[in-house]
């Protein structure tokens, strides 16, 4: 049985339904603040917050947990930084109970959703596992903490781990059944696609980086390559597990502009645009090395095109929407 901590989210519905699709008995808890329990059909589901630990602790004892999924977190950057207070009580405190009730009911195998957020920014790239961790915000700063913690937890408890640094999380389930839908939206491209349907004006935030059009370039993975190397995680930890922290990327980046090129050519309209200035703390690129997880995962992105993300967040975007 496969516990799901966050599994009506974003990324933890669709891994979700690709355990299910490959045979797994599965358990989701949620405390739908962030998630739609739209997304989760026919699984087993209690509605329950971390901070709930006697409700977490009677989870584990209901259900024969083998391997624990944790995606739960908060995770917008911007509103870590005015409510740190939330996202140190969330992100770590919370994530502590769960561990503790691994513990108690002897549950030693845990996933852990974890970010590039962690590396801050980089020195050199493509960022590997090796590259030096300074996260810049909160978010980033709760995620690598909380990597610590596992690494003490194994030590002391005998807890097998292993963290999935993503990059940046794109695109959306090819049948439609599930996609991007946070309230409020920050993720670059569903903010496109809502510029290109109602018309309203995109920013662009830089436009004079050191980069082939001047624009930011961003490692953009599809949300089911990263569903699928959960599946390939659970294998991993199943066997004798070398490596504890593995990043999920494509090696590759794609830049604002490019973004908007292609979005506009899947949709046939035009974003308008709104130049503005530099953010703070934006590098100019963040593009990851995905050969660990090719070697001990055998783990490679193969849905993430850019076309193929662009083209079915826009199916997605259209559905959640009503658009024809």
């Amino acid at each position: 049985m496969i516990l799901v901590t966050g599994g009506a989210g974003y990324i933890g519905s669709h891994t979700v339904k690709l355990l299910k699709n490959n045979g797994y008995d599965i358990v989701v808890i949620d405390n739908l603040s962030t998630g739609h329990k739209e997304f989760i059909k026919n699984i087993n589901f209690v509605k329950c917050d971390l901070s709930n630990k006697a409700l977490l602790n009677d989870i584990f004892k209901q259900y024969k947990i083998d391997v624990v999924i944790h995606f739960a977190a908060s995770a917008y950057v911007g509103e870590s930084i005015l409510r740190p207070d939330l996202y140190y009580r969330n992100n770590i405190c919370n994530g502590l109970n769960l561990l503790d009730c691994m513990k108690e009911n002897n549950v030693s195998n845990i996933i852990f959703s974890s970010s590039c957020a962690t590396y801050g920014i980089p020195d050199r790239l493509p960022i590997t596992e090796e590259s030096p961790q300074n996260p810049i915000n909160p978010y980033g700063m709760t995620k690598y903490i909380f990597e610590r913690i596992l690494s003490d937890y194994n030590r002391a408890f005998d807890i097998n781990y292993i963290c999935l640094r993503y990059f940046n999380a794109a695109g959306a389930d090819s049948d439609c059944d599930m996609g991007e839908w946070h309230i409020p939206e920050t993720h670059v491209i569903p903010l496109m696609l809502e510029s290109v349907y109602n018309q309203t004006l995109f920013s662009v935030f830089g436009n004079d980086y050191n980069t082939r059009d001047g624009s930011c370039l961003r490692d953009y993975i599809h949300v089911t390559d990263l569903s699928y190397a959960h599946l390939k995680a659970i294998n991993y930890l199943n066997n004798s597990n070398h490596v504890n922290f593995v990043n999920l990327g494509t090696g590759d980046g794609f830049s604002v502009f490019e973004l908007i090129k292609t979005v506009e050519q899947v949709s046939g309209k035009t974003i308008p645009l709104k130049l503005c200035t530099r953010r703070d703390g934006d590098p100019a690129e963040l593009i990851a090395s995905f050969e660990l997880a090719k070697i001990e995962l055998n783990w490679e992105p193969k849905n993430s095109n850019i076309e193929n993300i662009i083209k079915t967040s826009c199916n997605w975007y259209k559905k959640l929407n009503n658009i024809l």
